[in-house]
């Protein structure tokens, strides 16, 4: 069976599908507002005699469509003050504050509640998933902690492992630093440009260079649950589909409208990582690699197919947080510094068939079994993140001892 499908185009109903019978009776509630859809039998598409009278009674209901309004009291008529706004135009009329005007009340904020000798921070480090302990490493004293509920305009958190809180403090008794202990997500529910705003923040208070850390699923074959991975790309597939940080009109004040993230990880900072590295007494068989990150919405956890296209385009790693980030960071001017830690590692094999000899006599359980394999879980993130936090923080404060600002 097929029926008219039609759009609504202010009083008009434009058919964009199968010619059918479009009764243009009037609600009690409303004018033209909704139109009654008759099905077309599949057998009226086969005589031409009943097409073309469905065809001219239609084009007769478009023809009177517009004279039901005069026969529509005039109290349920819809003045353009009912008529509910598109989004732009509910932007437009809005008094809602510009993001530098948002990102100057959160450094007012901070600034009027920070001791003189921690307003200025040359770096800030960002947590991931397992890796809050990061925050261990500043230096009690001076030492100033915010929740981001307090902090106006600051995205609030919802994600087991995040614990949500600014910490100002200096690392290595001399090099002035702001964490974020825990950040917001897209599948949380907030805008990109609000997962990103901590960064516009951050460059208002002057940073210069910044250290994202993140825990992720490993595409690389290569790559073992506990490895750190140096990040030097990225595929932002949500991005390249419109879902981008910088949609919208260009916060002059912040950067250029079309920023090149070709140089988005900074070759100078990844150089000197490798150096920490090597300066570092590893415990069991961790390694230290490179690669690319793919950003993906969540919250699910990727698919095998999902996992074997995202390899196959280059990717190397998987997860969801950094890359907005990142592109904000660029945008700003602030440098680039970023980490991967392998959590699990993804399943690139298909899943197995239906009819596949292998599992003939196989019982409910054991074939269970068998799909559970390689599937993602956050506390096994959460809980690999523990294991390696200790040399991802000596990783991270030997290379800002080497001069990261």
């Amino acid at each position: 069976m097929d029926s008219i499908v039609t759009k609504n185009r202010g009083n008009r109903f434009v058919p964009v599908s199968t010619p059918g019978f479009l009764d243009t009776s009037v609600r009690e509630t409303g004018s033209c507002d909704t139109a009654k859809i008759i099905p077309v039998q599949e057998t009226h598409m086969t005589n031409p005699v009943r097409v073309g009278r469905l065809s001219s009674l239609y084009h007769f209901a478009k023809l009177v469509q517009p004279l039901s309004l005069l026969f529509t009291p005039r109290r349920h008529r819809l003045t353009a003050a009912q008529i509910p706004l598109s989004l732009e135009n509910m932007a437009q009329t809005s008094n809602t504050p510009s993001v530098l005007e948002q990102a100057h009340e959160a450094v007012t904020f901070l600034r009027n509640h920070l001791p003189s000798s921690l307003q200025a921070p040359r770096i800030a480090i960002i947590c991931g998933s397992g890796l809050g302990g990061l925050a261990n490493t500043i230096d009690s004293e001076p030492r100033a902690d915010f929740d981001y509920t307090s902090i106006p305009n600051f995205p609030h958190l919802t994600v087991a492992g995040h614990a949500g809180k600014l910490v100002f403090g200096s690392l290595n008794g001399q090099v002035p630093t702001v964490l974020m202990v825990g950040r917001a997500h897209y599948y949380e529910g907030h805008t990109i440009d609000r997962v990103t705003f901590p960064i516009r923040v951050f460059k208002l208070l002057g940073i210069h260079a910044i250290i994202l850390t993140n825990a992720a699923g490993g595409l690389n074959p290569d790559y073992m649950v506990g490895d750190i991975v140096l990040l030097n790309d990225h595929v932002f597939l949500p991005g390249l589909g419109g879902i981008h940080p910088l949609r919208g009109p260009n916060a002059e004040e912040f950067g250029p409208r079309f920023p090149p993230l070709s140089d988005a990880y900074d070759l100078d900072l990844r150089r000197q990582v490798h150096k920490a590295w090597a300066t570092l007494d590893i415990s069991g068989n961790r390694s230290l690699h490179e690669g690319v990150y793919a950003f993906v919405g969540g919250p699910s956890y990727e698919t095998r197919a999902e996992c074997r296209m995202l390899h196959r385009i280059g990717a190397d790693l998987v997860g969801m947080s950094t890359v907005p980030e990142i592109v904000v960071a660029r945008h700003c001017g602030i440098r680039v510094l970023a980490f991967s830690l392998v959590t699990n590692r993804a399943v690139l094999d298909p899943v197995p068939r239906g009819d596949n000899d292998l599992l003939d006599g196989k019982e409910a359980r054991e074939l269970g079994a068998i799909m559970q394999e390689g599937k993602a879980d956050h506390q096994e993130v959460l809980d690999a993140g523990h294991s390696a936090a200790i040399d991802m923080q000596r990783l991270v404060m030997k290379t800002v001892a080497l001069g990261l600002s």
